[in-house]
Order: C-alpha cells, then sequence, then structure tokens
C-alpha cells in the first residue's frame, strides 16, 4: 500500500500531539506520493519539519521536496531484471556521482501482495533483479533495505523464498516494516519481526490504521510515536 511513514502525516494539522511526544527526530521520514496537495511540499521540507528524509516509490528523486530532506530511493518491482545490473542500479550511480547523498535503498514495495499497491512479484524473480540491480549498490557504500512485504505471515513466507531463491546472494542490512491496523497488532508484528530477523535494524515506512474516526486514529498516533521515538 502507498501511505505516509507517519500515520495520516498529511492530516498533520487536526492531530493533537500527546506531550511525551519529541518534535524532532532522526527517525522520522516521509512517504511522498506526488499529486496531494502542493502546498504541502513547503511544509515537509522547511526548516523548522522534524523530518529528515523520504522515498517516493521511484529511483528518482522529486523536484523541490528535498533541499532539505536526504532522498533513498527504491526498486518498486523487478521489471527490470536482466543479466547485468539495470536501470535501477545505474540511475542510483548516477545520482552518486552527480554529487546527491545517497546512503540508503530501498527494494521491492510489498512483493508478495498484487492489489493496493503491492508490486506482486515471485520470490524467483525478485532474488534474480536484486542480485543484478540492488547487490553491486554495496560496493558505492549504500545500505540495501530489504524487500517491503506486507504486515501478514504470507509476508514472512515471502521473505523466506527470497532469501532461499537468493541463495546467499543477497545482503539486507535493514527489514522495512509495513503494518495497518491498531497500535496492539503493529508493536506485537515489530516484535515478531524482531524475533525472526533479530540481528537487522528495522524501519517502519508505512503504518496506519484506516478507516477510524478522529480519535481513535489520534489515540494510534500517539501510542505509535511514542513507542517508536521510544526504541532504539
Amino acid at each position: 500500500m502507498r501511505a505516509s511513514t507517519y500515520s495520516a502525516l498529511l492530516a498533520w494539522a487536526p492531530f493533537v500531539l500527546a506531550d511525551d511526544i519529541a518534535l524532532t527526530s532522526p527517525k522520522r521520514g516521509l512517504c511522498y506520493v506526488e499529486g496531494e496537495d502542493p502546498k504541502d511540499d513547503r511544509t515537509w521540507d522547511n526548516s523548522e519539519a522534524d523530518l529528515t528524509w523520504y522515498y517516493n516509490y521511484a529511483a528518482s528523486p522529486i523536484n523541490g521536496i528535498d533541499d532539505k530532506l536526504q532522498y533513498v530511493p527504491m526498486l518498486w518491482d523487478a521489471s527490470s531484471a536482466g543479466k547485468t545490473p539495470g536501470s535501477f542500479y545505474k540511475a542510483v550511480k548516477s545520482l552518486k556521482d552527480s554529487g546527491r547523498e545517497i546512503k540508503y535503498v530501498l527494494g521491492f514495495n510489498e512483493p508478495d501482495g498484487c492489489k493496493d499497491g503491492g508490486s506482486c512479484i515471485d520470490a524467483d524473480t525478485a532474488a534474480e533483479a536484486w542480485i543484478n540491480e540492488v547487490e553491486p549498490l554495496k560496493d558505492l557504500d549504500i545500505k540495501l533495505g530489504a524487500p517491503a512485504v506486507t504486515g501478514s505471515p504470507r509476508g514472512l513466507a515471502w521473505l523466506q523464498d527470497f532469501y532461499t531463491a537468493c541463495d546467499g546472494g543477497c545482503s539486507t542490512d535493514f527489514m522495512p516494516v509495513h503494518w495497518y491496523g491498531n497500535f496492539e497488532g503493529m508493536a506485537s508484528w515489530i516484535g515478531q519481526i524482531n524475533e525472526t530477523y533479530p540481528n537487522m535494524t528495522m524501519w517502519v515506512t508505512e503504518f496506519g490504521y484506516p478507516n477510524q474516526d478522529l480519535e481513535t486514529t489520534e489515540t494510534f498516533f500517539n501510542q505509535s510515536i511514542s513507542y517508536l521515538d521510544r526504541l532504539e
């Protein structure tokens, strides 16, 4: 799915922040989807914003949004898989060669999902694309985010199949996490990911509690941000 890394970030104004939520944090980023209100760009990118990085489901940045925010490219699907490093590798390398600071990249977006924004890739195809297009980026001192599967047992099964198909050829430095549901479910899911991949840093790159009233959404937002801020 496509949603903000802040829960309901595009609706920030109505939210009442809990007292223990820090207004600035190097953890906080933006999942940017083009086509929203252009005035929002000035909010995300101004000097007083608490965001430090963003991604946009693509390999190329958005003009005008990244004066302050560090850009994180994503290989959304595996359509450019081939025998040699393809378009994603070349796009990221070109960004670095031009002087842009690229420290991280993100892997496939919900490859186990075939609707609601999922990239719908089988594990074998994903492994081939990763080895050709993503793995070589380690030689450019870029850290690699694993495929961001759905918050479900199906997602964990897909990841296991992916690493099996890679046969040792795919190295990942951090694990993107997606969750759509209540706070208790999110905390439990983060714990399950940590147990499954205990030595890997997590990035919660999509989360939210969809289709709730304002009060429930505010509570979820405050609980989630306070919880994530406390985690190492």
